[in-house]
């Protein structure tokens, strides 16, 4: 044991080699993570936002030894991920969303009592943990139901007891709540945040994409986008960076045909940052701005493309516009892997 961090990582990088043809200029390596160095604390629920191709999944393989680092020192639950990957497969667990879950033949209990005994659990006490765990997540009554039977929701709450069944002391949780309603989100976020009351001494690293899930959740997190980490803070905290700034809600009429480049919002003077969600109805528009004055001349610029003002709102900086700010656009979440409702 090296460290009392849970995760720690100095200076990691993360080069890919671009193979087959390519022309004369084309690029011959690809940073998947750049001089990432973070460290996460026993106890911690952290958070990793970041865009599709941010370095999120590179840096998870990483930490759960399914990929070597190119250069850098990584240390989970004390242990170097390149010299001593056996002890940290003992001590850690994965759950990602959407992932294939099982065997169909075989039944819910059938399915977890399998893995468990993969860890090298005892029968007895693996019957007892599935059988408890199964309950909190109020699927009890289908342990005895076949996989090829479950919805989607359903085995992703198996796929999710599959995680915590071996009492891992570190867990990465890759998008755990993709794919489900909003009953079964929550039911999966009131179980993690009782998980870690219960064991304050495991450490959890929980990849999103919902913002809202992550301000419930997160003791901390870090905003990373192509491969770099560009904060890590508290939710409060990163909130705070932009108190400073006028944040507003607008709701307007059409806005007409893609503009130029001098004609585009972002182009007024004391505009920060524009996020811009097109509707049946008309155009939501949310703005970072300088300061509140700025807002007149944003009136002036819609005005003059023929858009008219619908609604308005100022309001408290959110977690999406601490990202908007720092990565210069927003997460365009995959509605199709996922519930009709947003959890």
């Amino acid at each position: 044991m090296i460290n009392d961090a849970a995760v720690l990582t100095e200076k990691l990088d993360r080069i890919y080699k671009i193979r087959g043809p390519r022309r004369k200029d084309d690029p011959r390596e690809l940073v998947a993570l750049d001089g990432v160095n973070l460290e996460i604390k026993r106890g911690e629920l952290f958070g990793l936002l970041g865009p599709n191709g941010a370095g999120k999944t590179t840096l998870i393989k990483i930490l759960s030894t399914l990929l070597l680092p190119t250069r850098g020192r990584v240390v989970v639950d004390g242990f170097d991920v390149v010299k001593d990957f056996g002890e940290i497969r003992r001590r850690i667990s994965m759950v990602s969303g959407g992932e294939t879950s099982g065997y169909g033949l075989l039944t819910v209990e059938e399915n977890l009592w399998m893995f468990a005994r993969f860890y090298g659990l005892d029968s007895a006490v693996a019957l007892r943990r599935i059988n408890d765990l199964l309950h909190l997540l109020g699927i009890g009554d289908r342990k005895r139901t076949k996989i090829s039977d479950l919805s989607t929701g359903l085995r992703q709450k198996m796929n999710f007891v599959r995680g915590f069944i071996c009492d891992p002391g570190v867990i990465f949780l890759d998008e755990p709540t993709l794919g489900l309603d909003v009953t079964a989100a929550r039911d999966v976020r009131a179980f993690v945040k009782n998980w870690m009351l219960e064991h304050p001494e495991r450490t959890i690293l929980l990849t999103t994409h919902y913002m809202a899930e992550a301000d419930e959740l997160c003791d901390r997190l870090a905003i990373i986008d192509n491969g770099k980490v560009l904060a890590c803070d508290t939710p409060h905290n990163l909130k705070r960076r932009l108190q400073r700034e006028a944040v507003f809600k607008l709701k307007v009429g059409p806005i007409g045909p893609k503009p130029c480049k001098e004609e585009m919002l972002e182009s007024v003077p004391g505009v920060r940052q524009v996020s811009i969600v097109e509707h049946s109805s008309g155009t939501e528009l949310s703005l970072i701005l300088e300061r509140e004055e700025v807002l007149s001349g944003v009136l002036t610029h819609l005005g003059r493309r023929g858009s008219k003002l619908i609604s308005l709102e100022k309001r408290e900086p959110t977690l999406e516009d601490v990202f908007i700010d720092l990565v210069g656009r927003g997460l365009n979440v995959d509605t199709s892997r996922r519930g009709k409702e947003t959890p």
